[in-house]
């Protein structure tokens, strides 16, 4: 008899840690990914790398919903346009473009689609290298969420929230991508291009920096050249990794 392939919810952004959650999860689920687009500056370009990872894992259970009331809500330069976007390298404090209590958001749509599918589990690609930043991406947040969702959930549904990268650092999740054969050309970071990443706001200075020390080369194109030939973009690669 052949043992049925549990099915998992992946929140994936069609960012470079949402991805290699997916590449984890596929191991051992059957993926139904969700996107979620909230009034963010790139959202067009991370629909497009949702759908093109989706695509490359050929998944056909794909949820992609829009909540509007984050950009009436403000506070985030992600999502108000008055706020600029850093540029000028991470800190120890909560930066600008930290969406007040998204997370909790995106899990809750996972969470109630896993249900309605009988999904066994919901991965986010959460990242504590970035809770210094942002307060919903620390341990003890999801730990806190999935009691959330075993009181709040029928009892027979027994949705785990998993969270497989969150002790990874950035070079890792980039190892463990290259290793997983992640389709991470097709993953956007940049917060606040659509054409080419600016290659200086926070995410994109994590990612170069994840790639130079990983010894590969980025397979994106940045404003200030590509890794892959550019000397502009290999100066910048060594910068962020110093």
């Amino acid at each position: 008899m052949t043992r049925e392939i549990p099915k998992a919810v992946v929140l994936l952004s069609g960012g470079m840690d949402s991805c290699v959650t997916a590449a984890i999860a596929r191991q051992t689920h059957e993926l139904a990914l969700v996107h979620v687009s909230y009034g963010q500056r790139t959202e067009r370009r991370e629909r497009r790398a949702f759908e093109e990872i989706a695509d490359f894992y050929e998944v056909s259970d794909r949820l992609a919903v829009r909540l509007e009331h984050f950009r009436q809500i403000g506070g985030s330069a992600l999502t108000d346009h008055s706020i600029p976007v850093p540029q000028t390298g991470l800190g120890p404090e909560i930066p600008v473009t930290y969406v007040p209590f998204r997370n909790a958001h995106f899990l809750s749509v996972a969470v109630s689609w896993a249900e309605v599918i009988g999904a066994q589990a919901v991965f986010i690609g959460a990242v504590a290298e970035d809770s210094s930043g942002y307060p919903d991406c620390r341990p003890e947040y999801y730990q806190a969420f999935a009691e959330v969702v075993r009181r709040g959930t029928r009892p027979e549904s027994g949705i785990r929230i998993e969270t497989p990268v969150i002790g990874m650092s950035k070079e890792e999740i980039v190892r463990t991508g290259i290793e997983l054969g992640a389709p991470l050309d097709r993953t956007w970071s940049c917060y606040q291009f659509e054409d080419e990443a600016c290659g200086v706001c926070d995410s994109c200075l994590l990612r170069l920096r994840a790639f130079a020390r990983a010894g590969i080369g980025d397979p994106l194109p940045y404003r200030a050249g590509s890794d892959t030939g550019n000397p502009l973009s290999r100066k910048a690669s060594r910068r962020v990794a110093s």
